[in-house]
């Protein structure tokens, strides 16, 4: 506490609005002062999946890809059934150069939304990178 003020350093405003200035500055390309913002909001509400699927994109925009894969891990074991967070999590494993790991979890978004083209992209260009590391051994 600095000066008897506990609420130095907490942005003005209610968690929604951190989250709305969240996503603005996600959409405007400052990732890194998103997952600053969206941090906060997610200390103030753990619970809430759209400020922490917010967070894990700007984390991953902001090139922190083990804390990206981290939040988008517990997207994932929180509901196995969105895809999203599936694709996000193997976004960020990949970019790690944990392309086993990866695999599993694009295979699942591309199954799961076979129609969406990047999810199926991305598991090409992962499944293309194993099999040339294979053929190098």
């Amino acid at each position: 506490m600095i000066n008897g003020d506990a609420n130095v350093g907490t942005p003005g405003g209610d968690v929604y609005e951190w989250y709305r200035r969240g996503l603005a500055l996600l959409e405007g390309g400052d990732s890194a002062a998103a997952a600053q913002l969206l941090a906060r909001a997610r200390e103030a509400e753990p619970g809430s999946r759209s400020i922490r699927e917010a967070l894990a994109r700007a984390f991953f925009n902001s090139r922190h890809y083990a804390d990206s894969a981290e939040a988008f891990e517990g997207l994932v074991d929180d509901n196995p059934s969105d895809d999203y967070a599936h694709f996000g999590l193997g976004l960020a494993l990949s970019r790690m150069g944990r392309h086993d790991a990866a695999a599993p979890h694009l295979a699942m978004a591309a199954a799961m939304r076979p129609t969406v083209d990047h999810y199926n992209n991305a598991l090409r260009q992962v499944r293309a990178t194993l099999r040339a590391r294979e053929d190098m051994k």
